[in-house]
C-alpha cells in the first residue's frame, strides 16, 4: 500500500489526513460561547459550529471537521447556502485566510438569513 491508503485510489484523502482520518468530526462537549460577530451567547456542541442568530462562524478546524487544530482562528462569514438532500447547508469563508467550508444548518438557525443568503450570488 505504498503511495495510498487502500492500494486502489491514488492520493486518497484518508492518507493525506494522516492520523486524523478516523477522528469523529462531531465536537462532543456542549459549551457556551459568545459569537465573535453579533455578540449573542450561543450554546455550542454536537453539530453546532456557527451562531444561529447571525450564521457567522470561527475558523477553528484544520483538516477534519471537529479537530479544532486551525492556527487561523479568524471569523468566517456566511457567503451563501446550498441544498443537499433537501437540507440547507451554509457556505462560510474565512476573513483572514479565505478558506471555504460548508456546514449543515440547524433547526435553531435564523431562517430569514438563510433565505436571504439563498438569493445572493
Amino acid at each position: 500500500m505504498s503511495g495510498n491508503c487502500c492500494g486502489i485510489i491514488p492520493d486518497c484523502r484518508l492518507r493525506r489526513l494522516g492520523r486524523h482520518w478516523n477522528m469523529n468530526f462531531i465536537v462532543p462537549q456542549v459549551k457556551e460561547y459568545t459569537c465573535g460577530h453579533c455578540g449573542e451567547i450561543v450554546v455550542g456542541g454536537r453539530y453546532n459550529n456557527h451562531c444561529p442568530h447571525c450564521l457567522w462562524s470561527k475558523h477553528l478546524d484544520d483538516k477534519v471537521p471537529g479537530d479544532r487544530a486551525s492556527d487561523c482562528k479568524s471569523l468566517m462569514e456566511p457567503t451563501g447556502v446550498i441544498q443537499k438532500y433537501g437540507k440547507w447547508r451554509i457556505v462560510h469563508q474565512c476573513l483572514k485566510c479565505k478558506k471555504k467550508t460548508v456546514v449543515d444548518s440547524s433547526p435553531k438557525d435564523n431562517v430569514d438569513l438563510i433565505i436571504k443568503l439563498s438569493y445572493s450570488k
